[in-house]
């Protein structure tokens, strides 16, 4: 019986890594050794930020009501901690939301915490 040989796997597998290199500088998109630990690299880095823009985020919501609530003498805190004890379940993106495009609603939402906190 004939060998087999891998010819043609192999040649798939390296087409299958230099398309996903395509558009890296040098040697990345060109060479198989390199283009692969580029390509590993690349899927570990987006891994790794798809977490951390979700962080991002939520720093920026929390900066955004922070600023928002001290226009009306209170800190991010406080008024979180009022939200609770006036049981309104509005998550942070929603808020930072309210916050930036409407201020009248943002204040009414301060008004009912102040209430709750007293």
């Amino acid at each position: 019986m004939a060998r087999a040989k891998a010819a043609v796997t192999k040649k798939a597998r390296h087409k299958k890594i230099l398309k996903q290199a395509k558009g890296y500088f040098g040697h990345k998109s060109i060479g198989y050794k390199t283009a692969k630990e580029a390509v590993r690299k690349s899927k570990e880095y987006a891994f790794r930020d798809r977490k951390q823009v979700k962080r991002n985020m939520r720093k920026l919501w929390i900066k955004r009501i922070n600023a928002a609530t001290r226009m009306y003498g209170m800190n991010y805190s406080q008024f979180m901690n009022g939200l609770k004890r006036a049981e309104i379940d509005l998550n942070r993106k929603m808020l930072a939301d309210i916050a930036v495009n409407d201020l009248k609603q943002f204040e009414q939402l301060v008004e009912v915490v102040k209430k709750a906190l007293k």
